[in-house]
């Protein structure tokens, strides 16, 4: 990618991050975008369409880094433990909880919940694999919704749990089939 759209692309980032931890998500104009990026107008709109769009680049690039190995040497993704799987997005999600919290409190938080889905959907279906106990929508649809609505939990009570004790939480509720995986 050529280094000029590399740069400008990171100065929105880093901008909508910033706001997105000072105001409501609802409260933040494109222009406040690009005031405090410092481009003009079409430079934001070469690059997004809309508020919303550079929210939904922003929750891939989020989930893309949490749920990929090769960009983070500490992704246990690939291991077999899915408590270790949990423990690691739960600890990369307390590493952006300013900018997480700032999300999920907007009334477009389903764009981070759709983006959310999508990778959980990849781990549940590594464990619907290995129980032939449930049916396997069931299952995925149990693991996936119950861990989007612990995390939302987690931020709204201000991450009162570590990550370590909230997997451990979650685990011991899961059926035993899945906790011991």
């Amino acid at each position: 990618m050529d280094r000029r759209i590399t740069r400008t692309k990171k100065l929105i980032f880093d901008a909508f991050y910033k706001l997105i931890q000072e105001k409501d998500y609802s409260k933040i104009s494109i222009q406040d975008i690009i005031d405090e990026a410092n481009i003009g107008r079409s430079t934001f709109y070469d690059h997004f369409e809309t508020k919303d769009d550079l929210l939904s680049v922003m929750c891939k690039n989020l989930f893309e880094h949490i749920f990929n190995p090769s960009l983070n040497d500490t992704c246990p993704l690939d291991s077999e433990s899915f408590k270790d799987k949990i423990l690691h997005i739960f600890s990369h999600l307390l590493e952006k909880s300013n900018i997480i919290k700032g999300i999920l409190s907007s009334e477009s938080h389903d764009i981070f919940i759709r983006h959310f889905k999508e990778y959980l959907d990849k781990i549940s279906d590594s464990i619907t694999k290995k129980i032939d106990s449930i049916p396997k929508d069931f299952l995925k649809n149990y693991i996936t919704g119950s861990l989007i609505n612990l995390v939302t939990y987690w931020v709204e009570s201000n991450y009162k749990y570590s990550p370590k004790d909230l997997c451990d939480y979650y685990l011991s509720i899961l059926p035993k089939e899945i906790g011991n995986l």
